[in-house]
């Protein structure tokens, strides 16, 4: 049974070996919200994850009670390398089913604490279902990632160290997938003082919980698309959507580019990395989810930091696109000799740096006798970009812009 009494057992089976991550002040991020912001910094856990909180709790337990020679579960990653430790903390066997599009950094994180690992179906779903056969065929103890009393007893102790810290909340903002996390956040806050919200933020690309709390009956989606790995989950589980009907005041959902914007922010900003399940929150604070009052005490579960580098790099990339410090261009010029040093000269003379440049006299889209210059330069802003393009057109330089 989830209630408070659980989570404090929980908390106290972890506290010798589960990280108290820091719960602490986002000045940046109060200033630009109008909120008093608090940070529980979760990407710092010993995994990376929330998600050891849970599975260690699971696995204590079924070890205790002497029923487990070897755990099975289904993860995208972070649920993943919390069984994978606690197996190997208590010296068990461990099988992860991953599906096959698990960033390489999640699947070498489980192999290095010594669990098998079997890629297998295109999403989570299809994994979780191959690991319920892999646990029959070899008669393996099933952990699952959120539907599990003891699991979300686990991940409420998150909720027991924030109060314990910032007893004052008004209230607390925690990512959704398949709702495990907040499902024990939100039985604790609860139980402890009523009076302190709770809203959860998915991703639109994952928006099954979403619509299960707003027809208050499970609904599941046709597909899943998000670069919210760690909260791409497809189908409503009942158990933990009658944990958050009871519990959860308010679910709301981020668009892609505001998780990525959130991802961005947090690094450049808060000197944090952090994956896209772990930015929702901080998206739902920036883009103005919550509907708080001004001056509220919120306090956010930044629930991971195990992102892909590919990803990062790419939402890096597209960051400094939007916000104006990068500009990709195609010019088209005469191909002949100080064509390209009289543009870039123009370019130096408003001050762009060049970052890449490429030079292509061949394509079948040209007209014979013209080239197309390739163009990434580093910029400063809105204003910038407008001089920059002033410049060229000044100079009947043909140009498209790639964004």
């Amino acid at each position: 049974m989830l209630d408070l009494n659980a989570i404090k057992k929980a908390h106290s089976r972890l506290k010798d070996v589960v990280y108290c991550t820091p719960f602490s002040y986002a000045p940046i991020l109060s200033a630009m919200s109008g909120y008093e912001v608090y940070l529980k910094k979760e990407n710092l856990q010993i995994t990376g994850s929330f998600k050891l909180r849970g599975a260690f709790n699971k696995i204590a337990i079924l070890n205790d009670e002497g029923k487990v020679d070897g755990v099975v579960a289904a993860s995208a990653g972070n649920h993943a390398q919390g069984v994978a430790f606690s197996a190997k903390y208590f010296n068990i066997s461990a099988t992860i089913v991953m599906p096959e599009s698990t960033p390489l950094t999640k699947v070498q994180g489980v192999r290095g604490y010594g669990a098998e690992v079997v890629l297998y179906g295109a999403n989570y779903d299809e994994a979780y279902a191959y690991a319920l056969e892999l646990s029959t065929q070899r008669n393996l103890t099933f952990v699952h990632p959120f539907a599990d009393d003891e699991v979300m007893a686990g991940q409420g102790s998150i909720a027991l160290e924030m109060l314990a810290k910032e007893s004052d909340l008004d209230a607390i903002v925690v990512p959704v997938g398949g709702g495990g996390l907040i499902s024990g956040v939100s039985k604790a806050i609860k139980s402890i003082n009523p009076n302190i919200k709770v809203i959860g933020i998915a991703s639109a690309g994952a928006p099954a919980m979403k619509n299960s709390f707003d027809m208050k009956t499970p609904i599941d989606s046709l597909s899943v698309r998000t670069i919210a790995d760690g909260i791409a989950v497809r189908d409503t589980s009942p158990i933990t959507l009658e944990h958050i009907l009871e519990d959860v005041d308010k679910l709301e959902l981020v668009c892609e580019d505001e998780i990525a914007s959130a991802i961005l922010f947090l690094l450049e900003r808060q000197k944090i990395l952090v994956e896209g399940a772990g930015a929702v929150g901080v998206a739902g604070v920036i883009h103005s989810k919550l509907g708080l009052p001004k001056g509220s005490k919120i306090g956010i579960v930044v629930s991971g930091g195990n992102i892909d580098v590919t990803m990062l790099s790419l939402i890096i990339e597209k960051g400094l696109v939007k916000s104006a410090r990068k500009m990709k261009l195609k010019v088209v010029m005469v191909d002949k000799a100080g064509s390209l040093m009289h543009f870039t000269t123009l370019l130096s003379e408003v001050g762009a740096n060049i970052v890449q440049i490429g030079y292509d006299r061949t394509s079948i889209d040209l007209e014979f006798g013209d080239a197309i210059v390739s163009v990434a330069l580093e910029t400063k802003g809105i204003e910038h970009q407008e001089q920059i393009r002033a410049i060229l057109k000044e100079n009947h330089f043909k140009f498209t812009e790639e964004f």
